[in-house]
């Protein structure tokens, strides 16, 4: 065994630095085995073949490697065919073959001839899909354009609680006209089918609506209570006027004012009448 390695690393090398052993000699003298990529034999060449399909009454020549897959056969006879990848069948030698699958380990060859027929079944189901995530995407938009509609209303109910609980009293009309509104965003949410992820965000919405009719259900009792007389509020309570969390103090003041005598102090009140109004489940 030593003699040999001996005799193989005397060889001299061919006028490019290799030996006719299959060895060469590196710039600092080490002696390696040739690399593949430094051979001189020629890389095999993979054959196109010429594959006729039959779709119905007419016949597809398809040209195409022969280390190909079948489901690279089906992209190339999509565009003359017309069929989506997912809804071709391919037959060779009356066997359904995979997509998965490779031609030349299937046994095609030049001039080998297939059959192609439409997924009848696999069409149904893309088209239900297809139908599904077109329902999907326009729920999603009116959920979108409703929620848009509903921070806008928001803002003036919040306008008109900040008004009504610093003591302004306002107009019934603009109280009746946002809950109309509001019931308006409703009835379109009830009128909207979704599913997973959207149905959450239609639930979210249709809570907000609710909450924002409640509390102008409250803020129309509060403000019939109102006198003609504006009951100023401290500029430090506004804020807090804003988020409901008024101090009772004020409150009782402004009540106070409104019965017109000294009883209403003495009387255990159990607070401002809350109206709830009663939801049906979407």
């Amino acid at each position: 065994m030593n003699k040999d390695l001996l005799r193989m690393k005397t060889k001299k090398p061919n006028g490019n630095g290799l030996s006719s052993s299959g060895w060469e000699m590196r710039p600092g003298g080490m002696l390696v085995q040739k690399r593949s990529s430094d051979s001189n034999q020629s890389s095999t060449v993979v054959p196109i073949i010429r594959l006729k399909v039959k779709y119905g009454s007419s016949y597809h020549e398809v040209k195409i490697s022969s280390q190909a897959t079948f489901g690279e056969m089906k992209k190339m006879l999509a565009g003359p065919t017309g069929l989506h990848t997912e809804d071709q069948k391919i037959f060779y030698k009356e066997k359904e073959r995979d997509s998965r699958g490779f031609l030349d380990v299937s046994g095609l060859k030049d001039g080998s001839k297939l059959l192609l027929i439409e997924d009848e079944i696999s069409r149904e189901k893309r088209y239900l899909e297809s139908r599904r995530n077109a329902k999907m995407e326009s729920a999603s938009k009116e959920i979108t354009s409703i929620r848009v509609e509903i921070d806008k209303l928001a803002k003036q109910v919040a306008h008109v609680e900040m008004d009504i609980y610093g003591g302004k009293k306002v107009t019934e009309t603009l109280l009746l006209s946002l809950i109309e509104l509001l019931m308006t965003q409703l009835i379109k949410l009830d009128g909207i089918t979704a599913d997973g992820d959207l149905k959450l965000q239609r639930r979210m919405q249709v809570k907000r609506v609710q909450k924002y009719i409640e509390t102008l259900d409250m803020l129309k009792i509060r403000n019939s209570a109102l006198g003609n007389h504006n009951v100023k509020v401290p500029m430090h309570h506004k804020n807090r006027i804003a988020t409901g969390q008024m101090p009772k103090s004020i409150y009782y003041q402004q009540e106070q004012r409104k019965m017109g005598n000294g009883d209403f102090a003495d009387q255990r009140s159990p607070g401002p009448v809350v109206v709830t109004t009663k939801w049906e489940t979407f």
